[in-house]
């Protein structure tokens, strides 16, 4: 019987995975070894913290960047691949909550954050097989109506026209099964090499003089009136400002953030090679897929016509025993017609959510910044969080501060006691997916 093996650790599971056995362009950084002073030490090897680093460097800062593990071991070189558009919460929602004018700011930030991440790939040559194309569906017939009349929200009050509606004849002819019904497809999202992106904005870091320094985990925060020194077992850095770029794998680094959001494991199997033409019979147009349920499913091809599909989650700290037909019982569910397909890959990963499943932003003080909580949506959002801090950091903060000034709720119970409710929660909303 295989091991039951924690979450919440970048060792877990990263080399398991098929995005790790296709990386390329990686480098091996060395670990920090003694004392490094810079104007900023980013904390975290994910998009968040790559992407402030970046944007701070080619401004002149100094950054170091700490990576407790190897850089994209996190969330950010293992999820699901699908590289969507708007903010996690669909705009009706933010609309009631905040108001039109602030929901039309997210909006746009959100449609800025998806170029970002489309502009860093051409400009610094990514090959991350970015594609376009995200189909949202129904998995019951009563989620259709409101699928299409959230597409038809977004072009009439936002005039966002890349969203067009699918019939659920049209979607069986796109994936070759009726087991979900109408939605629509959006050609400005798609799916992606998370890993591959993730590698190489730690490329492009570098060359603009970025320090990355892997396999060296950020053990404290010491506060100075001109700035902060972040402790390390083998050195230490002093810089002027702090950016905590960690989500799922905080694990109490910092107080604040950490009661604000919730570690969650995710789950994600690649089949084997499927052929182009089997290929193209589940996935006619080489779409990203994600239907309605609470726990969503969504999937994808790859280039070699693998199957990428992720389906299951789990609220505890370890992760499942045995992965790959945790998630295949999933898989079914849409494609019966797989039950003969082996499953080369299963891998898990730990991802952050909040309360409100929206990104929470904050500051300790003058110098100490975080962003996290991107609540599975975080390809685009997590790039574009990173940017924010960055230039709130430069005195641009009105974006940063929309965000940051969003009510968030903490998790009950601190660190021990929260889990118990969470797990109550999140299994009742689970258990409607069934109805």
């Amino acid at each position: 019987m295989s091991e039951r093996r924690g979450g919440g650790n970048p060792k877990t599971g990263f080399d398991e995975s098929w995005y790790y056995d296709t990386a390329h362009g990686g480098h091996d950084y060395p670990a920090l070894d003694g004392s490094t002073d810079a104007d900023v030490c980013v904390v975290g090897g994910g998009y968040t913290g790559l992407s402030a680093a970046i944007e701070l460097a080619r401004k002149g800062y100094s950054v170091v960047l700490l990576e407790g593990y190897k850089i994209g071991s996190g969330a950010s070189g293992r999820n699901g691949g699908v590289f969507g558009t708007g903010q996690r919460k669909d705009q009706d929602e933010l609309e009631s909550w905040l108001g039109m004018d602030d929901a039309r700011k997210m909006w746009q930030i959100a449609c800025d954050a998806n170029q970002l991440v489309r502009d860093r790939v051409a400009e610094f040559n990514i090959d991350c097989d970015l594609k376009d194309g995200e189909l949202t569906l129904a998995h019951r017939e009563r989620h259709e109506g409101p699928l299409w009349d959230y597409a038809e929200h977004l072009e009439k009050n936002y005039g966002y026209t890349a969203k067009r509606i699918v019939s659920r004849d049209e979607a069986a002819e796109m994936l070759g099964v009726e087991t979900l019904y109408g939605g629509y497809l959006d050609t400005c999202a798609g799916h992606i090499h998370p890993l591959n992106l993730t590698l190489g904005l730690a490329r492009a870091a570098s060359e603009l003089g970025v320090k990355i320094f892997e396999e060296t985990l950020a053990g404290g925060i010491q506060k100075r009136n001109d700035g902060v020194t972040v402790k390390t077992a083998t050195g230490n850095v002093q810089a002027k400002y702090l950016v905590i770029a960690c989500n799922g794998y905080l694990n109490g680094f910092h107080k604040t953030p950490d009661n604000y959001q919730m570690p969650i494991n995710n789950f994600i199997l690649a089949t084997e090679p499927l052929g182009e033409e089997r290929g193209r019979q589940i996935n006619r147009d080489d779409v990203s897929v994600v239907d309605t349920r609470f726990v969503v499913n969504f999937f994808h091809n790859t280039p070699d016509h693998r199957l990428i599909f992720g389906g299951g989650e789990n609220y505890s700290s370890n992760f499942p025993r045995d992965i790959k037909q945790f998630v295949r019982k999933n898989m079914l569910k849409i494609y019966p017609n797989l039950a003969d397909v082996k499953i080369d890959y299963g891998w898990g990963g730990t991802l952050a959510i909040t309360m409100r499943r929206m990104p929470h932003f904050g500051r300790d003080g003058n110098h100490i910044y975080w962003a996290q909580g991107y609540s599975g949506h975080g390809i685009a959002m997590a790039n574009m969080g990173g940017k924010m801090v960055a230039d709130a950091i430069m005195g641009q903060d009105e974006r940063f501060d929309l965000f940051a000034n969003l009510t968030h709720f903490p998790f009950p119970g601190g660190r021990l006691l929260r889990w118990p409710a969470l797990v109550a929660g999140m299994m009742y909303y689970s258990m409607l997916d069934r109805f």
